[in-house]
């Protein structure tokens, strides 16, 4: 097929780049997720919302829940959720483009781009809208219910299929003296 001229119906090569989003970025080489991932440059490209969209929510997802060394390949989940979710629900990509204009307007330029000060109050002035809600429930567990997100902030996950807690942790306060015999009931103990 030649690109250049399509037969009627079909992308060119031109509309097909020009449709295509990609978010982008590196896992710097000290970070604990450097040792999870295959690779220290990572990339999600975007099924149905546009560059400006992925942006803005990946600069939205940074600014509800900051951490300054949570990486941004771990923010990049919120973006590829919430895309995933758009191609399935064309009511939640027509929110997700109108929410990236509300980010956009509230802070008086392209949000993604405004410094973190103005993207904290754009984001304090849509705090009642449906988009933020959508966009703020999703990163809790886009954020936080994932490997790279459990080595960053020490998780070592559940307990149970690794024997419990009684020998993986319960006796691993270090910071604290050991407590006076007294301190601890004698009676119907095993």
């Amino acid at each position: 097929m030649d690109l250049r001229n399509p037969p009627s119906g079909e992308l060119s090569r031109r509309d097909m780049l020009r449709r295509t989003a990609v978010l982008f970025g590196t896992i710097a080489a000290s970070s604990t997720l450097a040792a999870l991932a295959p690779s220290r440059a990572w990339a999600l490209e975007l099924q149905t919302l546009s560059q400006g969209d992925g942006d803005a929510l990946l600069a939205f997802a940074q600014t509800l829940y900051p951490h300054a060394t949570l990486p941004t390949a771990v923010y990049a989940l919120v973006v590829k959720d919430l895309d995933g979710a758009a191609a399935k629900d064309p009511e939640l990509a027509t929110l997700l483009r109108g929410g990236t204009s509300q980010l956009d307007s509230a802070a008086g330029t392209t949000f993604a781009t405004a410094s973190p000060d103005v993207r904290l109050a754009a984001a304090q002035k849509i705090e009642a809208t449906p988009y933020f809600a959508k966009v703020r429930s999703t990163c809790i567990t886009s954020l936080y219910d994932n490997e790279m997100a459990y080595a960053h902030f020490g998780y070592e996950g559940a307990s149970w299929p690794k024997g419990g807690y009684i020998r993986r942790g319960f006796n691993d306060l270090s910071w604290l003296p050991n407590p006076p015999a007294s301190a601890s009931p004698t009676v119907g103990l095993l």
